[in-house]
């Protein structure tokens, strides 16, 4: 009875260490991101920073001029089916540019986002912290 109970348990504990919704901080510690659903699939939003600024990189010229706090970075990650790890875009606001992305859940408080080119053959990441 004990043995099936704890069997049950596992798969609750699983799905939260898999779970990337909340808010997470960059190794820098320069920006605070939420994680979220949105149209079910998963998005990011910058929601603080430590030097506030425009988003100056963008390519369109209308938004070059607005503030980055409120910016959707994270855009429409899907499960991929690998536990814990979810594929869709990222919005690099440091140059502008929106790569194929990639979230890997390390745990319950750590992810590593990925930004990738060349259909994912050349990946940059960093490794994101849960803020408690």
């Amino acid at each position: 009875m004990l043995a099936a109970s704890l069997m049950l348990m596992l798969p609750a504990s699983s799905a939260r260490a898999a779970d990337a919704s909340g808010e997470w901080t960059r190794p820098s510690g320069s920006s605070r991101i939420k994680i979220g659903p949105c149209g079910g699939n998963l998005c990011g939003t910058i929601i603080w920073l430590k030097e506030p600024r425009n988003d100056t990189k963008n390519p369109d010229p209308a938004k070059q001029s607005k503030p980055l706090l409120g910016t959707q970075i994270v855009l429409g990650m899907k499960p991929t089916g690998k536990d814990g790890q979810w594929k869709g875009e990222v919005y690099n606001a440091e140059d502008g540019k929106t790569y194929t992305g990639f979230i890997q859940m390390d745990g319950a408080d750590k992810m590593t986002l990925e930004g990738c080119v060349m259909g994912g053959l050349i990946c940059k990441g960093e490794t994101w912290s849960r803020v408690k």
